[in-house]
């Protein structure tokens, strides 16, 4: 868990390789399930359209199916969901049924100004999609892609108003939710503001205290 621009995707595809298990990300597996017009893509579309949000039920769903894998027998890492109590309690109770449960919660805590700096510092081509940051990763020409010579824009997403809008409703729907995992003895809080291998090292560190083996 964590804000946007925490770094969670970033480290979660570490984690994955350190520990050997699947990655899954809710948003990735909304998107997969559409292209490939999955019956529950359908379903999931057919909200998104509407502009409305897609129903646990459908999420759970997906994130079920997704678990029946291969590659996530040993394990896995959630990014991205739960991102309510009430997905959070339906996930514990479908994982209950199947003789499973939450090794642990893991949340990168980053403050909103530093967030604010990361997202909107970003730079995408507009040819490649190439990813560029200001301050950590300038291209060696300014508003230039290095890799074909493209125009480098903003994203309206990553505009420091947009940045700030999108940390408030992250907090009001999910502070909620890293209480309840407080309460139930699952949470650590990582500083999300260290060197990205620090923050790899402390994430190491509270998976193994929570007992995980795979």
């Amino acid at each position: 868990m964590g804000p946007p621009g925490a770094g969670k995707g970033t480290q979660a595809q570490e984690l994955k390789k350190r520990l050997g298990i699947a990655h899954v990300a809710s948003g990735d597996l909304f998107r997969q399930a559409m292209e490939e017009g999955t019956e529950l893509g359908l379903v999931a579309r057919s909200y998104i359209e509407r502009g409305e949000l897609v129903p646990d039920e459908v999420t759970i769903a997906m994130i079920l199916k997704r678990l029946d894998e291969l590659d996530c027998r040993e394990g896995v890492i959630l990014d991205g969901f739960p991102r309510t109590i009430e997905q959070a309690k339906a996930l514990e109770e479908a994982l209950a049924e199947r003789g499973e449960a939450i090794a642990t919660v893991l949340y990168i805590r980053v403050s909103d100004e530093v967030i604010v700096g990361r997202l909107s510092g970003r730079r995408i081509c507009r040819n490649c999609q190439a990813n560029y940051h200001v301050i950590f990763n300038p291209p060696k020409r300014p508003g230039v892609c290095d890799l074909c010579g493209g125009e480098l824009y903003q994203r309206e997403d990553d505009r420091p108003e947009t940045v700030r809008k999108r940390l408030e409703v992250y907090l009001a729907q999910t502070a909620p939710l890293i209480e309840y995992y407080r309460k139930a003895g699952l949470l650590t809080e990582i500083d999300g503001e260290q060197d990205i291998e620090g923050l790899t090292a402390d994430l190491m560190a509270a998976i193994r205290r929570s007992g995980f083996t795979g």
